[in-house]
């Protein structure tokens, strides 16, 4: 076997459908975000503006944050030290698991290293915890999620996104007696758009289903303290298993699941993604607790009301322009290009001629012939960066003679 060649083969596979992914070395500027430092290839450096960032309000550079970090890095050095079990649960973490279950209203909350890892660590757990469950999960669910139900080696069943009534027929057809859950999640990345979380609460109370939700994408950024979707809507209280990140709105790094203290319990010691990884550095969980304090406050709900505000003013400017795009009512902004070629030609021309960083998502992250893309403006996207924007893409989608006809919601 000559495991080069087949080496070979795969990455340039991926270089004639137009999916190989190339990494951006990007520097960012403390103070200055969105603006940073693309580092090219050839050792030059040019300014660029990041609109692909899922640090979405800012907070990975915000005063409150680097203080804890800095502060706990003082303390205690640079790693936990161990998994959670051995050595490596801190006060740091703990506070962050209260802080985290008070976002949520639950009892307790359990700190991952990913969003990723939780889902997977969680959903691959269950059915040891509850023999012979089926989980019920929507067709567009995370890869995370995917992965995690694939792996517990129980039941499950797919439901077509969104889609309440087909969701009932699979609950309908299965044993009474077996244990279920539905898992769904509050805003779906990558069309921007909602789940039905309260008709599905419905339909677990009806069934006797427990719900997992991954609230990755709107932690921080919906809900009077950003707890999101779900506490937008008041259904938080409805929700048996909620999965964030402290990755995106919270600007650091991290995943958790807030829930009962038993279930968090027999999580903690049942699941291995859990059991054998390292715990978080302390100054990454100080600085978590200081985003997630923060955000609780008005100071986060301004920054809330600044966020929806720039992704409004963006999708109506692009849709002014009569770019193909999805608009859901999330902070969500895709264009679709619908070619994998043209959205990576888009991207680089975007990165070369205006310094305007976005990056191409293309199969499998979306359906072929879907490929887009993806903007996420923040507050701290000022005008003059929308106008940027704006104008570069108005002359790239008439320089490369793409469709304008628009694209419904």
């Amino acid at each position: 076997m000559d495991y080069t060649a087949k080496l070979d083969q795969a990455i340039d596979r991926l270089h004639q459908e137009g999916r190989y992914r190339t990494f951006i070395d990007i520097e960012r500027r403390n103070g200055n975000f969105p603006h940073a430092i693309w580092r090219k290839p050839d050792g030059v450096e040019q300014p660029i503006t990041v609109w692909c960032g899922n640090d979405y309000l800012g907070m990975g550079q915000h005063p409150a944050v680097l203080a804890a970090m800095h502060e706990a890095l003082d303390a205690t050095g640079a790693g936990s030290g161990g998994t959670r079990n051995i050595s490596g649960t801190t006060v740091y973490h703990k506070r962050l698991e209260a802080e985290l279950a008070d976002l949520h209203g639950k009892e307790s909350a359990l700190l991952f290293t990913s969003a990723y890892i939780a889902n997977d660590a969680t959903l691959s757990t269950l059915p040891k915890l509850f023999p012979g469950l089926i989980i019920y999960s929507d067709a567009l669910n995370h890869a995370s999620m995917i992965e995690g139900v694939r792996r517990n080696g129980g039941a499950k069943r797919i439901f077509r996104h969104n889609d309440v009534e087909h969701l009932r027929e699979l609950l309908a057809a299965d044993d009474p007696t077996a244990p279920k859950l539905i898992a769904f999640e509050s805003v779906y990345s990558m069309d921007g758009d909602f789940g039905p979380i309260e008709a599905i609460c419905d339909l677990a109370d009806e069934f006797g289903a427990l719900t997992y939700i991954d609230e990755v994408h709107a932690v921080g950024m919906y809900g009077a303290r950003g707890a999101g979707i779900s506490e937008r809507d008041r259904l938080m209280h409805r929700l048996d298993i909620i999965n964030g990140t402290l990755a995106k709105a919270y600007g650091v790094m991290g995943g958790y699941i807030a829930t009962s203290a038993k279930m968090c319990d027999a999580v903690r010691s049942y699941a291995p993604g859990f059991i054998f990884s390292t715990s978080l550095a302390p100054a990454l969980a100080a600085g978590a607790t200081a985003s997630v304090a923060l955000l609780k406050t008005s100071e986060g709900q301004k920054l809330r009301v600044q966020h929806q505000t720039q992704a409004t003013i963006l999708k109506t400017r692009l849709k002014g322009m009569g770019l193909p795009m999805i608009d859901h009512g999330s902070h969500i902004v895709p264009v679709i290009v619908g070619d994998p070629v043209h959205t990576k030609k888009l991207s680089d021309m975007l990165l070369e001629g205006y310094g305007i960083y976005v990056q191409p998502i293309n199969f499998p992250t979306v359906p072929r012939g879907t490929e887009r893309l993806r903007f996420t403006p923040s507050p701290v996207h000022g005008p003059k960066e929308m106008d940027a924007l704006v104008r570069a893409m108005d002359e790239l989608w008439s320089h490369c003679a793409l469709n304008r006809a628009e694209l419904a919601g």
